[in-house]
């Protein structure tokens, strides 16, 4: 088995209004930023996953983003995976 480091990104899909994100870009106007604009917030997620192959590896990570980590009707998510080397 080889054990991999994952980083998972998720936000709200373009066409899903991110009430967080109005509220931060207005306070960033009204703090004179006013070249800041379209600010979304999304969640991060760091975790290590045990598999036989990179391929099994990024399979069961969509799994677990489809069925558990995101609401895919109104989230989106992408993920950076790496190889643990074992010391």
């Amino acid at each position: 088995m080889t054990t991999f480091e994952v980083e998972v990104r998720i936000w709200l899909k373009p066409s899903v209004f991110d009430p967080q994100g109005h509220a931060a870009e207005q306070a960033l106007h009204v703090q004179g930023y006013d070249e800041a604009s379209d600010l979304r917030i999304g969640k991060y997620m760091r975790l290590t996953v045990k598999a036989a192959t990179e391929a099994a590896a990024k399979a069961r990570i969509e799994e677990m983003c489809e069925r558990v980590l995101t609401n895919p009707v109104m989230e989106t998510y992408a993920y950076d995976m790496k190889e643990l080397v074992a010391e």
